[in-house]
C-alpha cells in the first residue's frame, strides 16, 4: 500500500511543473495588440471583415510555443475581467483563432457592440503581462 502512496505522490510532484508551464508564457514589454478594422465608433452595415494587428511579437498556431507569439482571440461584449490563471474560454463572445489567423468576417446583430482582443499563448492562456487591446465600441445597422 506504502509503494502505491509513493507512486502516486510521484505523479502528482511530476506535473506540478507542467502546470505552472501552462500558464501565461512571457509577452514582449512593447507589445501592442490592436485592430485596424473596424476603428472605434465605426457604424456598420451588415456583416464586415475585422482584421488584428499586432506588434513587437508574431502570430502562430495554438499549440506553437515559439517565444514572443501566441494566438488571436476576439472578445465581444464581454465585461467581465479576464481571469489570466485561465484558458480563454471558447464560446460566441470569446472567439479563438488557433489557426493564426489576423482576420475574421463578423455578423453580428443590429445595435452596439464591444470589441476587444486578446493575445493567448500555445495553451490559450492570456500571456504575463496580458497582451490586450483597447476595447473599441462599434454600431451594426
Amino acid at each position: 500500500m506504502k509503494f502505491m502512496q509513493w507512486i502516486a505522490l510521484s505523479a502528482a510532484l511530476t506535473c506540478l511543473p507542467f502546470a505552472a508551464y501552462a500558464q501565461g508564457k512571457p509577452a514582449h514589454k512593447e507589445a501592442l495588440l490592436y485592430f485596424i478594422w473596424p476603428q472605434n465608433g465605426a457604424v456598420i452595415k451588415g456583416a464586415f471583415w475585422c482584421r488584428f494587428g499586432l506588434r513587437n511579437m508574431g502570430v502562430t498556431h495554438a499549440g506553437d510555443n515559439y517565444p514572443n507569439s501566441g494566438h488571436h482571440h476576439l472578445l465581444i461584449n464581454v465585461n467581465e475581467p479576464l481571469n489570466l490563471n485561465e484558458p480563454i474560454p471558447q464560446d460566441k463572445s470569446h472567439l479563438h483563432f488557433g489557426a493564426g489567423q489576423t482576420e475574421a468576417r463578423l455578423e453580428l446583430p443590429p445595435g452596439k457592440h464591444t470589441l476587444q482582443l486578446v493575445l493567448g499563448d500555445a495553451e490559450h492562456y492570456p500571456h504575463v503581462p496580458p497582451v490586450v487591446s483597447q476595447k473599441i465600441t462599434i454600431t451594426v445597422k
